[in-house]
């Protein structure tokens, strides 16, 4: 029962999750519609696409300030309101400006949610099942994705302006994370750290494992005190050598993770499949199919994650990556060479299966491993240099779509990413260490230098 009651506190946090893909997603539908309404240039147009990944590179930089000062669960509720006020903001907005107002503060919310959310369901979880369920989140960002995709093809004919109803349809998720917010506790490793609490910390731990709540509670002292003071801890620096190893980790697993692709396929999936061949309703079809293979694997590695480790599966991800990207690439090489009528069909199957490998892999492992490599003290500073280097690239790789696919082409692109992945396997193989099964002090005090 007690376990269960757990499951669902991650679950709830997880909403998160479900809200950051389908904000991240739901722009894909409505980006042309958005081009033509306001009359846009290739560069204003992937500035607007981008303004919430620059909102998402903030909120992830600063997203380590309030889940620290003011708490996680707090931090929640201004991540969630700021998911409300960027839904309705956006499908009312009247002029150009307003509405990248309010597309920056939902990546604001984004960015703010993959630094946090993680770090909470990691704080409250087992060691034996903290990768199941911090993979909830990104179980539900999938989740998300599917359900925008899905959303936008099922309005994408309704009225003069389908574009307002599939960015507003997100107010509905949005109100509900804000309520269900009140039915978790605050991380039983914030209050120890930030409000020497041990007493309401040792309540939540009983919830969590009553047979090692008072071992966990000691070891997250002991662990503090190795930093000296509560004070010293505060202003522990991120940049120092002794935690060179965690900082290099974090920082190449989330550049390899946006230089797979991947976020260029989910915000351009439309536009990539009409350029392959597919007609405008055919296109966003082919879309809730990417999002229904991401959900597929992504449920898949949930049950591998912890059974076979997340090194494991990046080995297997990053062989897989390198394969379906260089079919993609060779397909539209092809395509421009001749008029085959298969081309299509193609790349929408290579596309799957990329999504496929990626789900089981990258998109599975990212926030589980970027939660567990840095020691407490420094976790929450930790997590928001790997999230900020990740959604700092995802802005790069959104804001030069459109001029990078009008100059280089599609298939040179995808073989620049099939590039990467043939780095990340080298990444993986030579320098990722294996997390599961250790608690979070463990690989805290074996990551860093003494």
């Amino acid at each position: 029962m007690k376990q269960q009651r757990v499951f669902l506190w991650s679950i709830v946090i997880a909403l998160g999750g479900f809200l950051f893909g389908f904000d991240t997603a739901v722009i894909s539908g409505a980006e042309q519609f958005i081009q033509k309404y306001w009359q846009l240039s290739e560069v204003e147009h992937g500035f607007t696409i981008s303004i919430a990944l620059i909102g998402t590179v903030i909120g992830s930089l600063m997203g380590a300030l309030p889940s620290d000062a003011l708490g996680r669960k707090k931090t929640l509720y201004i991540i969630a309101a700021l998911y409300l006020i960027s839904s309705l903001g956006s499908a009312f907005s009247t002029n150009w400006y307003a509405f990248l107002f309010f597309r920056f503060a939902g990546g604001l919310g984004v960015g703010a949610s993959s630094v946090t959310a993680p770090i909470y369901i990691s704080e409250i979880a087992p060691a034996e099942r903290r990768g199941r369920l911090v993979a909830l989140f990104q179980f539900n960002i999938v989740l998300g994705i599917l359900m925008s995709y899905l959303s936008n093809y099922l309005v994408g004919d309704i009225g003069k302006e389908p574009w307002r109803i599939m960015l507003g349809v997100q107010a509905v998720p949005s109100l509900l994370f804000l309520v269900l917010l009140r039915t978790v506790p605050e991380s039983p490793r914030w209050l120890i750290q930030h409000k020497q609490d041990t007493n309401a910390a040792l309540d939540i731990l009983r919830v969590i494992n009553p047979d090692t709540a008072a071992a966990t509670a000691q070891q997250i002292q002991q662990d503090l005190a190795t930093a000296q003071t509560q004070a010293q801890a505060a202003k522990e620096p991120l940049f120092s050598m002794k935690n060179k190893t965690p900082i290099m980790l974090a920082v190449l697993f989330a550049f390899f993770n946006q230089l797979s692709g991947i976020n260029a396929i989910l915000y351009y999936a439309p536009r990539i499949f009409s350029e392959a061949g597919f007609g405008e309703k055919a296109s966003l079809l082919s879309s809730v199919g990417v999002g229904s293979v991401n959900f597929i694997f992504t449920l898949l590695a949930m049950n591998f994650i912890d059974r076979f480790g997340r090194r494991s599966l990046m080995l297997v991800g990053s062989f897989g990556l390198i394969v379906t990207l260089g079919l993609v690439a060779y397909s539209f090489f092809h395509k421009s060479a001749s008029n085959d009528p298969r081309i299509p069909v193609a790349v929408m199957s290579c596309l799957f299966a990329y999504i496929a490998f990626f789900a089981f892999s990258q998109g599975a492992v990212i926030w589980v491993f970027l939660s567990e490599i840095f020691p407490n003290t420094l976790r929450g500073k930790g997590q928001a240099l790997g999230s900020t280097t990740h959604w700092v690239l995802a802005a790069v790789i959104a804001f030069s779509f459109p001029v990078m696919n009008s100059t280089i082409g599609l298939g040179n692109l995808f073989l620049i990413f099939m590039g990467m992945m043939v780095l990340q396997l080298l990444f993986v193989w030579r320098m990722m260490p294996e997390t599961k099964g250790k608690s979070l002090e463990q690989l805290g005090s074996t990551l860093v230098m003494h």
